[in-house]
């Protein structure tokens, strides 16, 4: 059996766990790929680190562009991570005949369309299972596993950080700047969150899901994307107090018109499995027309189970590697010259069921003129919950959730409500799912 060589791209935290699980478990591995497959050659700025790691095992060098030229790699795994080098080396490693793996979903999910058409023509691999919730294999379930399936839509709470900061908010009740030091104090948050908490990671993923579960092209600029700064502890309060949690989800959802690919703080009723995923782990529900709802759970980060998609990828790769390229599993589920250009819907089009919240004077008639504007946006009411004022105060809070309607017409009965002399400040709009 011939060994496979493999020029790691970073031995960071997924990279030394990739080295540790594949050096740990090379029997187990050789014997489901039918090859060896060994890591030859690392490339890292701290060489240092990266000899320490390999204990001499492997040739370290700080050019990663050595690696991708090198004639003698079959197969380099990309942990570097960003948009830039990344994707130079990614394609000079396709240039160079090599199959890639990474865990690198935002380079995917920006440049996806002009990486997949340089391995098309190539001949080569791009395998990503590591890019989308740590060591949950979803992309394998939604490339292979549902290929019987329409896919109707997909829902997940892919992002470890925001989870965990949702959940401790609702836990503990405190407001989310104290969550997020919390989160950053036990390594669960960057230094500079911005990706996680605005929901940039997550629509990284939920991009690479739609053109998967769709047969669509990657398209993330063309995603909704809203993260949970703005949430407040009152919110997740309140939706618990009507039998929901809030989560920040992906969703991808096919429409006659088109597909929506948003993601957002969502209420989920409080019975569904994923609405009990807590902490910093993941969860992604599919459903298809054949199978129904399918729930994936998991680990979404870490050094490990990032590793375990990785080398899933590692053994794919090699077992595929003999094979003509047209009798592989095609890179986005469908075949290359199938995906179709179905429309990105605008947000303004979507439909879904809405949580929404407005402090009012405490006076009769306010509720009948809220429920007049809602009603002349055919918007109907599915409950309602109107906290009693505190003593010697002259306002309340009402809070109201919809039936489903176009999120346009909500905005717009919003704009109303919010010209109501009775109602004080913004009103506070959540998106719904009820994950039928």
């Amino acid at each position: 059996m011939k060994p496979i060589n493999v020029g790691l791209l970073g031995i960071g935290t997924v990279g030394g766990g990739t080295w540790t699980v594949l050096s740990r478990n090379a029997e187990e591995i050789t014997r489901r790929a039918g090859s060896p497959i060994r890591i030859t050659a690392v490339a890292d700025r701290n060489t240092e680190l990266a000899t320490q790691v390999t204990g001499g095992a492997a040739r370290v060098t700080a050019d990663a562009f050595e690696l991708v030229k090198d004639p003698e790699i079959d197969i380099i795994v990309e942990l570097i991570g960003g948009y830039t080098v990344a994707r130079d080396l990614v394609l000079a490693a396709i240039e160079n005949g090599k199959h890639v793996v990474t865990a690198n979903k935002a380079l995917l999910a920006v440049h996806g369309k002009e990486i997949f058409a340089a391995a098309q023509a190539k001949g080569v691999t791009v395998a990503f299972e590591a890019a989308v919730a740590g060591g949950i294999p979803i992309i394998k379930a939604l490339r292979e596993g549902l290929a019987a399936n329409r896919i109707q839509w997909v829902a997940g709470i892919i992002n470890g950080t925001t989870n965990f900061i949702l959940s401790e908010m609702r836990d503990k009740g405190l407001p989310f700047a104290d969550v997020l030091k919390e989160a950053q104090r036990l390594g669960y948050a960057e230094a500079d969150p911005t990706f996680d908490i605005e929901g940039i990671d997550a629509a990284h993923k939920a991009t690479l899901m739609s053109a998967l579960a769709f047969g669509i092209p990657v398209q993330f600029d063309k995603a909704y994307v809203e993260g949970i700064t703005r949430l407040e502890a009152v919110d997740i309060k309140y939706a618990e107090q009507l039998g929901y949690r809030i989560k920040l989800l992906g969703i991808a959802k096919r429409r006659e018109t088109g597909v929506e690919l948003r993601v957002h703080p969502t209420l989920i009723p409080s019975s569904r499995l994923i609405a009990n995923v807590e902490g910093a782990m993941n969860a992604v529900l599919v459903q298809g027309d054949a199978v129904g709802a399918t729930l994936y759970y998991g680990k979404g980060a870490g050094a490990e189970p990032t590793a375990s998609a990785v080398i899933a990828d590692l053994v794919d790769v090699t077992r595929l590697a003999t094979a003509e390229p047209g009798h592989r599993v095609p890179h986005l589920a469908f075949q290359a010259d199938q995906l179709v250009d179905l429309p990105i819907l605008p947000i303004e089009e979507v439909q879904t069921a809405y949580y929404l919240r407005m402090r009012v004077e405490d006076r009769a008639g306010v509720l009948a003129d809220i429920t007049r504007i809602l009603a002349e946006g055919s918007i109907s009411i599915d409950a309602m919950l109107q906290k009693e004022p505190g003593e010697g105060e002259s306002q309340t809070d009402i809070i109201l959730l919809t039936h489903q309607a176009i999120e346009g017409q909500v905005n717009a009965a919003i704009a109303n409500i919010e010209a109501l002399k009775t109602v004080v400040g913004k009103v506070t709009k959540i998106r719904l799912e009820e994950l039928n």
